[in-house]
């Protein structure tokens, strides 16, 4: 009697490929976070990921495109916490505050900081690595927190200036001593609660040089 063929794996279903690529780009942030990009191999990541090279070119394209598509999945927990052009129901600080909250406690988890590290040692000799990183991270959450300050200041909100010019100054007032210190191993990661107090009082310092003089809380009087 013949031999029927071996049936063919399933394919996975959808949300198996997710887990899958999740668990992969998970893999991937912790190898460039610990080599650096130069040092690392696809043969490596594969190895330590499970998966062959195979998958990676195929679901990839490169070592380039992988480790843009790590830096992207980052940038989307940033999108996500972003306030939207459309919220101007709720107070500013507030929307602020909570962005900021969620920023910090994102931008100082260890393995953003030693990604970081690497990224900036790395710069000059793969300049198309620190590309990848700027345009798939910091770029894309400055144009959309500039998007949204463009939506209050349209909303008179907020004074007229270059928008993008404010999120990079709001960015910059987040990250303040704390984000270098960090970075360079002199101090731990926020707590929740760090993260909270230092997010009110960066979003208080900027908004007293953004808004409008009619909307700007006047300061009390000093006693003599």
């Amino acid at each position: 009697m013949p031999r029927r063929p071996p049936l063919a794996p399933a394919a996975p279903r959808k949300g198996e490929e997710t887990v899958r690529r999740d668990a992969l780009l998970d893999q991937a942030m912790q190898l460039f976070a610990e080599h650096g990009y130069g040092k690392l191999s696809l043969e490596t990541i594969a190895r330590k990921a499970r998966v062959s090279l195979r998958t990676i070119y195929g679901q990839f394209g490169g070592k380039a495109e992988l480790f843009g598509a790590v830096i992207r999945r980052v940038s989307d927990e940033f999108e996500a916490s972003l306030p939207t052009e459309n919220s101007l129901s709720a107070p500013l600080e507030e929307l602020l505050v909570e962005f900021g909250r969620l920023y910090l406690l994102r931008i100082t988890r260890p393995e953003c900081i030693r990604l970081r590290t690497q990224i900036l040692a790395e710069a000059q000799r793969f300049p198309e690595f620190a590309a990848e990183f700027y345009r798939n991270g910091p770029e894309r959450t400055l144009l959309r927190l500039a998007d949204f300050f463009a939506a209050q200041q349209q909303a008179g909100r907020l004074i007229d200036a270059d928008s993008r010019f404010l999120a990079g100054q709001f960015v910059n007032a987040l990250r303040g001593e704390h984000f270098q210190r960090q970075q360079l191993g002199l101090e731990p990661p926020f707590t929740a609660a760090e993260a909270s107090a230092w997010a009110k009082q960066a979003v208080r310092q900027f908004l007293h040089g953004c808004l409008k003089p009619a909307d700007r809380p006047i300061a009390p009087e000093i006693q003599a």
